[in-house]
């Protein structure tokens, strides 16, 4: 696979709009996105926010109002053709035969499409189904069925993975393998544009993250930078309340966390962004600091603080139900 550099992914006022009965919905309003090179990128929006849309507008299944759309520099849909042996999508449920082993199926495909027989073992060990490849596609679980279309997106060494809400659907085992599957792409060189609404999932797979609603950007960057450093710190010490009012004194916000443990003494939660003078205030007080930890927000407040903020996103036509 190429080394890369640069966006592989970009919008620029990208626009979709349905004729209805009452007149005009807007599926993607004036959307600017840009996925760099490498790792896992979050397409995050709730259900009907226009993320399927805009996967399918990139992928040449819609056709887009206004604006432009690109894919390894090159103009899209104009140079598709040209580009989209480079690039693997699961967006819709793939079709596989039940009766015969996932490797059978993915010969079969591999086949079609002009790659490599030794393409299907490197891409089934690659989403970990080595053991069970032989098997009859109808005895998967849904976890492996969705690891065996990644696989089948793999046959053609994308450099591009784009992936539509890949755990719908799926019980905690199977969103855990899909997840390492994705994680271990991401890993590997391979560019993933991940779409999902399943936030605490994808904040341990994602290095950056675009969050969207109503068809438009409301965030994008790296996750760790879109969470930003914490600045609120958990504290538990020999005696809270003494300790509060020690940091009260000195100017800092302090509350009591709820749920206290009676046997483990109150935790509070302190505002500061140097945690060093919380120490060093109390140990001038004989007051003993047994527990000091960042509390960072994580992806899912972040998200639902940025989309409570927007709105409720409107369901349009073909994300209904997504």
């Amino acid at each position: 696979m190429s080394t890369l550099s640069g966006p592989v992914v970009e919008t620029s006022g990208l626009r979709k709009e349905y004729p209805t009965r009452r007149g005009t919905r807007v599926a993607v309003a004036g959307l600017d996105l840009a996925v760099e090179a490498g790792g896992v990128h979050g397409f995050l929006g709730p259900n009907g926010s226009g993320k399927t849309t805009t996967i399918r507008m990139l992928l040449g299944l819609a056709r887009a109002t206004s604006g432009t759309m690109r894919l390894f520099g090159e103009p899209v849909p104009e140079r598709l053709p040209q580009v989209v042996g480079r690039v693997g999508a699961v967006v819709e449920s793939p079709k596989f035969s039940p009766n015969i082993s996932g490797r059978r199926n993915l010969l079969l495909l591999s086949r079609s499409i002009g790659a490599p027989d030794t393409r299907v073992e490197a891409a089934i060990e690659t989403v970990g189904l080595t053991g069970r490849d032989g098997d009859r596609y109808k005895t998967y679980s849904l976890g492996m069925k969705q690891r065996l279309a990644i696989a089948a997106t793999l046959l053609k060494d994308p450099a591009l993975l784009i992936l539509d809400e890949p755990t719908n659907g799926l019980d905690p085992a199977g969103i855990r393998e899909v997840r390492d599957t994705i994680r271990a792409l991401g890993e590997a060189g391979t560019t993933v544009l991940l779409s999902s609404h399943i936030l605490a999932e994808v904040q341990q797979v994602c290095t950056a993250a675009t969050i969207i609603g109503h068809g438009r950007v409301l965030a994008s960057g790296r996750v760790d930078q879109l969470l930003g450093a914490a600045t609120s710190h958990r504290l538990r010490c020999t005696d809270a309340a003494a300790a509060a009012g020690v940091l009260r004194t000195a100017g800092l916000t302090v509350h009591l966390e709820d749920g206290a443990d009676r046997e483990l003494g109150a935790v509070l939660a302190v505002e500061t962004d140097d945690p060093a003078s919380i120490t060093r205030l109390l140990a001038a007080r004989d007051i003993w600091v047994s527990e000091l930890v960042p509390s960072r927000q994580d992806l899912e407040s972040y998200f639902l603080s940025l989309t409570a903020a927007d709105g409720d996103g409107a369901v349009d036509d073909e994300e209904a139900g997504r």
